[in-house]
């Protein structure tokens, strides 16, 4: 059965106003949250197939994070770019579109977007996904093309002032 976590990328800089958004990096905070929830993560057992990510600096560098504590090279990330600026449907598009021979998947993005995906997989409405913040979301459905509302739930938030 698939499972998704949607990972928001960690804190941003905003140290140099004239970057385009698309190539802003993390800050220090971000370096900082990253690795500690991707530990945090990977002490829950979790364990992905697949790594796929905005190609937004400070989300592929955050999946680099994770890649690194998981140990997946970070050649095997799969950078999606419709994950950057994508709509809650372009994010249920990527998802049903993922290979079934990968059963856990980390997707990378930003919000407001995944924070509206995950409130399509919940009745307990989440204000915001925060900056590194991960949302489980388990389906029983058999393949990624039946992942959908009906039929999968947030297992799991967890949140960097929460858990660290």
């Amino acid at each position: 059965m698939p499972t998704l976590y949607l990972i928001r990328h960690a804190k941003s800089s905003w140290e140099q106003p004239g970057l385009r958004d698309i190539n802003r990096p993390l800050n220090e905070r971000g370096m900082r949250d990253a690795p500690r929830m991707a530990r945090f993560l990977l002490d829950t057992g979790a364990a992905p197939d697949l790594i796929v990510s905005s190609p937004a600096k400070r989300a592929y560098s955050t999946a680099l994070y994770f890649a690194e504590t998981f140990g997946i090279k970070d050649e095997d990330i799969q950078i999606v770019p419709d994950i950057y600026e994508a709509s809650a449907s372009d994010i249920m598009r990527i998802v049903s579109a993922l290979p079934d021979s990968a059963q856990t998947v980390f997707l990378f993005g930003h919000n407001p977007t995944l924070t509206d995906v995950a409130n399509r997989f919940t009745d307990t409405f989440i204000l915001n996904v925060p900056t590194c913040g991960i949302v489980k979301i388990d389906s029983t459905a058999p393949d990624w093309k039946g992942f959908y509302d009906n039929n999968a739930r947030i297992n799991a938030c967890f949140f960097p002032k929460e858990v660290l």
